[in-house]
Order: C-alpha cells, then sequence, then structure tokens
C-alpha cells in the first residue's frame, strides 16, 4: 500500500471551505467526513481533512495560528505543466481565493500560489521533468 498523507487544516466555515475547494475540481470522501470535517480528495494519496476551528481545537493543546496574519505552513502541489498552474491558480482567484506569493519562473520550475478563504498558502508547481530527474544544471 502506498504512503498517503492527511494535511488536517482549521476552517472556520467548512461549507464555504468545501466549496471553494469544489470550484477547483476537487472532490470530498463522504465516509471520512461529517458536519465539523470534510475530506478533501487531492489525489489517491494525498487528502486535506478541512476541520471546523472548535473541532480541530479537540486534536491539539496549542492555540490554533490564525492563518490571516501568520503562516503555519505551505502546502505545494505539483502539477503537469505550467498550464495546468495557471489553470488551477486562476480558478482559485476566481473562486474566492486571494494572491500568496509572486509568480515563480526559473524556466525549467514555474509556481504560483494563492490563499484559500482560511488564508491557508497553497502553492501550485510545474518542474521540467528532465530537470526533476537530473537536476536544474542539466
Amino acid at each position: 500500500m502506498p504512503q498517503m498523507i492527511f494535511v488536517n487544516l482549521p476552517v472556520r466555515d467548512l461549507e464555504v471551505s468545501k466549496n471553494f475547494f469544489s470550484k477547483l475540481g476537487y472532490g470530498f470522501n463522504p465516509k471520512f467526513s461529517d458536519e465539523t470535517t470534510a475530506c478533501l480528495v487531492i489525489s489517491d494519496t494525498i487528502f486535506a481533512m478541512l476541520i471546523t476551528e472548535p473541532r480541530f481545537k479537540d486534536f491539539t493543546r496549542k492555540d490554533i495560528a490564525d492563518a490571516s496574519k501568520t503562516t503555519e505552513v505551505l502546502l505545494a502541489l505539483s502539477a503537469e505543466s505550467r498550464e495546468k498552474v495557471d489553470e488551477l491558480t486562476d480558478a482559485a482567484l476566481a473562486s474566492g481565493g486571494s494572491p500568496a506569493n509572486e509568480t515563480m519562473d526559473m524556466g525549467f520550475m514555474y509556481g504560483r500560489s494563492f490563499q484559500d478563504p482560511d488564508h491557508h498558502i497553497w502553492e501550485v508547481v510545474w518542474m521540467d521533468p528532465e530537470a526533476a530527474e537530473n537536476g536544474p544544471e542539466s
């Protein structure tokens, strides 16, 4: 069985978050979702658990970071092409997301980023397959 990752993210309004990610073309696994949690399916092995802040608090003794003021994590997703980077980022911005950082274009690597409605920063990156295999100087 391949290793999977479940990223847990606190959200203020679960329905707003679900609506946002649905507009980006993502679905949810109802088996791992309820009125306080939605299991966002990013790929066969990558999931983001969108958890309402009160429920999220049950999993930690620490304060929940206010992502509008601090950066608690940068979530980076690969894309199969530069066009897919633009497609996903443009969809996020058109669906209520906001810009995060400047576009990165190094020729062999291209990326853009956005903030979701809860200000979590998502980076979408494409890397030339040859550069990914052999390093950027190839």
